[in-house]
């Protein structure tokens, strides 16, 4: 009682254990305010993960009621809430989880600049990734720009274990006033979209820890390939949990750390993929201006289509012809994600085969994902275009059909996602007409299109293209 509170500035860290800035201000036995803000990074977010972040938060306060606390809301820019809250406080100390994209770093160093000159204590603590980001170097002392030298470096390196939940947090003598979160109505952008993904979303510590859980006891043995055939449930699911912090890398790691001594013959290709996401953030620390531009500069002058063409628009509606890409996006509007291997497919298509540039693509992903994540959908995106770190030749095309004959053999997968042309679709393929908006007048009624660009005509297109630049 009487102690000075500490305040906790919640982001995308919204769980308790594996949650290294709430063991910090735990352990410190003072008063404890949880503050969630929408700030200005986080109010420019797309509809979906905006409307995702939201419900995160909400979930993550009712978590706190069970230690006795609470979250407080705020809206507005967070240098400016911050210094509020101190005032109505008395609170000395300010800690957050790091960050590492740059709008974040932009406005967490704005931050802890103006607090430290009003004689805050404020400061950042690690936790959402691995390792940091400047800890592997290459043995000339560079950063990593190729994934698999990245892995072998970090593969072998101590992982910390996860931090336990605390029990409880010290409550403050009085709470300052909090927003009502329901009245941002952060699901107005996703307009009648948002009835249809809800059910598919898996909000919460609670409902990761059991995501994860399955997936170890059920799937990680036969992940190094379930994982690439989009019609099986062979994935762990957890980009959704991992892209707001409602479950920790620490936690994922040791998990499948624990199934490979075990034997089970998937589990280091999972290990692999925890690393590829350590490896996005990486790129986007040392280079970060992979989110906005060319990783390569030398593909500054490559001419790609920059405008929402009659082709774009078909891709973004998932009616290009290509049933593959077509059921990928459908899959995207229903759920809110869309499968690892059909995300390749998309964007080799939008960028090779109708020769637009990825940000196109990044931007609306960044609208649709409610797994979205900045490092990894740029990293993503500029992998398939092949601007970015990728080892193999720029020229590499996938052509959406062998992929759906390898990976979607029996077409379950397209036929989840498209209605036009079965007698009785299945409910999947039908929400995605309630799902999408009314003006783009769709039925599943309508003619299913021809392919706007057919495979082989496209890949002979973009290594003409190719062939007709200086790499």
């Amino acid at each position: 009682m009487g102690q000075t509170p500490i305040i906790w500035w919640v982001r995308k860290d919204l769980r308790l254990a594996d949650n290294p800035v709430l063991t910090e201000v735990a352990a410190s036995g003072r008063p404890v305010i949880a503050v969630f803000i929408l700030d200005e990074v986080f109010d420019a977010y797309g509809a979906a993960p905006r409307w995702r972040l939201g419900l995160g938060a909400e979930e993550f306060s009712k978590i706190l009621g069970r230690l006795g606390s609470r979250l407080i809301f705020r809206r507005g820019e967070a240098l400016s809430v911050l210094q509020a809250l101190v005032a109505e406080t008395g609170a000395d100390t300010v800690r957050w989880g790091r960050a590492y994209d740059p709008d974040q770093v932009v406005r967490d160093k704005a931050v802890k600049a103006g607090l430290t000159d009003a004689g805050v204590d404020a400061a950042s603590v690690a936790g959402s990734l691995l390792f940091e980001p400047w800890t592997a170097e290459t043995k000339t002392g560079g950063f990593y720009r190729v994934y698999t030298p990245f892995w072998k470096t970090l593969r072998d390196r101590p992982v910390a274990a996860p931090d336990a939940a605390p029990t409880g947090l010290a409550a403050p003598q009085s709470w300052p006033a909090s927003d009502d979160p329901a009245r941002w109505d952060l699901g107005a952008p996703m307009r009648r979209g948002a009835g249809i993904v809800a059910p598919h979303l898996h909000v919460g510590e609670d409902a990761a820890r059991a995501r994860l859980d399955a997936f170890i006891d059920h799937k990680v043995a036969g992940y190094a390939t379930a994982r690439d055939h989009v019609a099986e449930d062979g994935t762990s699911g957890l980009s959704e949990n991992l892209a707001w912090g409602e479950i920790g890398p620490r936690t994922c790691w040791h998990a499948g750390w624990a199934a490979m001594q075990a034997g089970a013959p998937g589990a280091e290709v999972f290990l692999k993929e925890l690393v590829w996401r350590e490896f996005a953030y990486h790129l986007v620390w040392h280079t970060p201006h992979i989110t906005t531009g060319n990783w390569k500069p030398d593909w500054d002058a490559f001419v790609w289509n920059t405008d929402t063409t009659p082709e774009v628009t078909a891709w973004k509606q998932g009616r290009t012809g290509m049933e593959f890409v077509d059921a990928a996006m459908r899959e995207m509007y229903v759920t809110g994600r869309m499968h690892n291997r059909a995300r390749m497919i998309v964007a080799s298509y939008l960028t090779k085969h109708l020769m637009s540039h990825w940000k196109i693509g990044l931007d609306w992903f960044a609208d649709c994902l409610v797994d979205w994540d900045p490092a990894s959908n740029a990293m993503g995106w500029q992998w398939s275009a092949g601007s970015g770190p990728d080892a193999t030749p720029y020229f590499r095309v996938f052509n959406p059909e062998t992929q759906a004959e390898k990976f979607d053999p029996g077409a379950v997968y397209r036929r989840r996602w498209i209605a036009e042309g079965q007698g009785t679709p299945p409910q999947t393929a039908l929400d995605y007409f309630d799902a999408v908006p009314r003006h783009w007048g769709l039925s599943p009624n309508s003619a299913y299109p021809k392919p706007i660009v057919g495979a082989a005509e496209g890949r002979a297109r973009a290594l003409d293209a190719y062939a007709n630049r200086a790499f």
